[in-house]
């Protein structure tokens, strides 16, 4: 199999459309043929209509799904539309089964039974099983195709059945034992099972001590469990312990993309918005809601400038450095957000304690105010002429970064307490209430300093 670095795939794919053009059909396949799945697509999305076409007639469906399988989900929809009924069911049929669920998951209820209908039965009814599982659960990501022993086989009764069975299996590093009731009693690594006499017994060679899942466990809890094993795979059962299915580790990568996509939506107020294939109108209606209540938010900033209207008529002055209070206080507040977020999520933050990481978060909070109150006494009188001005913004800053700080690491604190997405604590929230801080300190200081200036 070739594979293709970054600098050579455009000069292979303009090779490959012009033996196309040239009518070297043969020569072409032959060569895109030669290629990992993943330049295949690339080199696949670079054709015109008419050239995939060609590509249809001249690669088979099972070969077809390697290439559709690399794909995008909205450029697997654009695929899908082009070949015939036949084909693509055929192709489906050639897919893992979760694979294969989540795309059909993602199409008309209509189209998708259609294709449904023209699989093959055993395929369809393995598809049919994991889109009835609630989504995002173990259920729901799980694959059909895992190889199972009985304790009774032996280790070369288990390598002949490996050599008929494992092209059709996504992993076979884990083999699963299970006993008469098909429940889950035990795992065999590949390496154990290779190193072992022939005439092993697997009841010899399993370690009874399986970590599983149950399928309604939800997917981002299987995540955390294979990470922190390190699995490659983990089997899925039903509350009886029955075994189902196996959750594989690029399903995994695949759950945690999700979730950091989902968590950086949060963390910008722009949840289920941050796919540049969402149309404008559907990227407006989501984010709306969170920009026009930060609006309302908004107001009460004005609202407390209003209230020491009295302070910047006598000093305007001072309502120059309220951009620059009010940026930096809102950063440092989305730095500890942040920071606390990504504990919670990696757990970390327990191990280290809540108390111990806000305490860290005021004292990283003072030293930055420290070094900014520091370059404002400096900057402040050479270019305004004015110590005490200085003083004002400078212990405005000081004050306002320790108390973002804090703001900034309690508010997911509390959220996650209330068992909720502690990103929901989204960066333009926090930024609204550190502004608010920040204005009524910087304030309170300079009116309390008024007859100084």
């Amino acid at each position: 199999m070739v594979k293709l670095n970054k600098d050579t795939r455009e000069e292979y794919a303009n090779h490959l459309l012009q033996l196309i053009k040239e009518n070297e059909l043969e020569q072409f396949q032959e060569e895109f043929l030669q290629l990992h799945p993943t330049d295949q697509a690339d080199i696949y999305l670079t054709l015109e209509k008419e050239d995939r076409q060609s590509l249809y007639q001249m690669i088979s469906a099972e070969e077809m799904a390697d290439v559709f399988q690399a794909l995008e989900i909205e450029e697997q929809k654009d695929l899908i539309t082009e070949i015939d009924h036949h084909y693509a069911a055929e192709m489906i049929n050639h897919l893992y089964a979760d694979d294969a669920a989540d795309f059909l998951a993602e199409l008309e209820q209509n189209e998708a039974l259609k294709i449904l209908t023209a699989m093959n039965l055993e395929d369809a009814n393995d598809v049919k099983e994991l889109m009835a599982y609630p989504p995002k659960t173990a259920g729901a990501i799980m694959t059909k195709e895992f190889i199972s022993l009985t304790s009774t086989d032996t280790a070369q009764q288990v390598i002949e059945q490996l050599r008929e069975d494992a092209p059709n299996a996504e992993t076979i590093y884990y083999l699963y034992v299970v006993n008469k009731q098909n429940q889950l009693v035990g795992v065999v690594s590949l390496r154990d099972l290779i190193t072992a006499q022939s005439h092993e017994l697997v009841e010899d060679l399993m370690s009874p001590r399986v970590v599983s899942v149950v399928s309604t466990t939800d997917q981002e809890e299987v995540a955390e469990m294979i990470k922190k094993y390190d699995f490659l795979a983990a089997p899925v059962v039903n509350p009886d312990g029955i075994l189902l299915g196996i959750v594989t580790v690029d399903d995994v990568i695949d759950v945690l993309e999700d979730a950091a996509t989902e968590d950086l939506g949060d963390f910008t107020a722009s949840r289920g918005a941050t796919d540049v294939n969402v149309s404008a109108f559907k990227a407006a209606r989501l984010r709306a809601p969170w920009i026009v209540l930060l609006m309302f938010f908004g107001l009460i900033t004005a609202g407390v400038i209003d209230q020491f209207e009295d302070t910047l008529n006598q000093i305007v002055l001072l309502a120059a450095f309220i951009p620059l209070l009010m940026g930096s206080a809102g950063n440092a507040g989305t730095q500890s957000l942040a920071v606390v977020v990504r504990g919670l999520a990696l757990g970390t933050l327990e191990k280290k304690g809540l108390f111990k990481t806000l305490l860290r978060e005021f004292n990283t909070g003072m030293m930055i105010g420290l070094i900014c109150a520091l370059a404002i006494l400096i900057i402040i009188p050479v270019f305004y002429g004015s110590f005490i001005l200085a003083v004002i913004v400078g212990t405005s800053i000081f004050c306002s970064l320790s108390v973002a700080t804090v703001v900034g690491a309690i508010v997911p604190l509390i959220i996650s307490k209330l068992k909720l997405d502690p990103a929901f604590a989204s960066g333009p929230f926090i930024t609204t209430v550190n502004d608010t801080l920040g204005l009524i300190i910087y304030f309170s200081i300079a009116t309390s300093l008024l007859g100084f200036l």
